[in-house]
């Protein structure tokens, strides 16, 4: 199949629209700086990584910026709320609690997720009440479920996609936000191993807003990672929330172009929740195509 056949033009236009409302993404050289040095060698999952990186991925992050905006501020304040290692129950504070319904009332007030709210209605997916869509959305992101096969709920959508999590100490899974990797990269739990590039085809540049990475986190190695850079929250939530909606398939993968973008975007549906949803950069800048 040619490159850029099997597009998804519908839901391209839709995130295309997202994009330009998403008036919280932060600017590369100016709001954030990443240094990508070297490129990743291959590595086996569990195994250790040659570290062709020697410096941090983010050289500077305008923190106060990311504090001033609501989305922002609610997210990072949910970062702490979760058990690294699967296997181990979580347990919800009331505070925790408080904190999930901010964050999805901070995302709803966005134009970002007006948007998105709007198109899945009109294709009959969602609930037009507000009240209603953010119900669904909290399902979605935040309702606990056993993600191992032993103790209690130990697992939601947006612990494993935004915050990370281990599978029984040897395997990191999911950890797709670049907030959280650099306020993990900031206290030393993150180690920044060099960029994936596509075949020798392509190097990233340092105002790409999408990044094939490798890292270790608490010193496990996870061989390739995937995320969106310097993008709004409300735009990630926005994103794989109308990914998750467009089938009943356990696993939804579907090509759009977004910005100068080629990307797969990926779903894993856990039952009426996220198992894990992540980009994989296909091509950028128009290369490839």
């Amino acid at each position: 199949m040619a490159r850029g056949q099997g597009i998804n033009q519908e839901l391209s236009d839709v995130l295309n629209e997202l994009w330009k409302l998403d008036v919280n993404r932060m600017k590369p050289g100016k709001d954030y700086k990443i240094n990508l040095q070297g490129k990743a060698g291959f590595v086996a999952e569990g195994s250790n990584a040659r570290d062709n990186a020697r410096a941090p991925l983010f050289s500077y992050v305008n923190e106060n910026k990311l504090k001033s905006i609501d989305t922002y501020a609610h997210f990072i304040n949910l970062l702490d709320n979760y058990e690294m290692s699967t296997g181990v129950t979580e347990h919800v504070t009331k505070e925790e609690l408080q904190e999930n319904h901010l964050f999805l009332d901070a995302v709803l007030k966005t134009e970002v997720m007006k948007c998105a709210h709007r198109y899945l209605v009109r294709k009959g997916l969602a609930q037009s009440d507000p009240a209603q869509f953010k119900s669904q959305l909290y399902d979605i992101w935040f309702k606990l479920y056993r993600r191992g096969k032993n103790g209690g709920e130990d697992s939601c959508g947006f612990e494993h996609v935004f915050v990370g999590e281990t599978k029984h100490g040897k395997e990191i899974m999911g950890l797709h936000n670049w907030v959280q990797f650099y306020h993990q990269e900031k206290h030393n739990h993150v180690d920044y191993k060099g960029y994936n590039a596509r075949n020798n085809k392509e190097t990233p540049d340092e105002d790409d807003h999408v990044l094939n990475l490798q890292f270790s986190w608490n010193g496990l190695v996870k061989p390739v990672g995937s995320c969106f850079i310097g993008v709004s929250p409300e735009f990630e939530v926005a994103l794989f929330t109308m990914v998750f909606f467009l089938t009943d398939e356990r696993v939804t993968k579907v090509t759009v172009k977004v910005d100068e973008y080629l990307l797969e975007i990926v779903v894993y549906r856990f039952g009426h929740s996220i198992g894990t949803s992540y980009p994989k950069m296909i091509s950028s800048n128009n290369l490839d195509f």
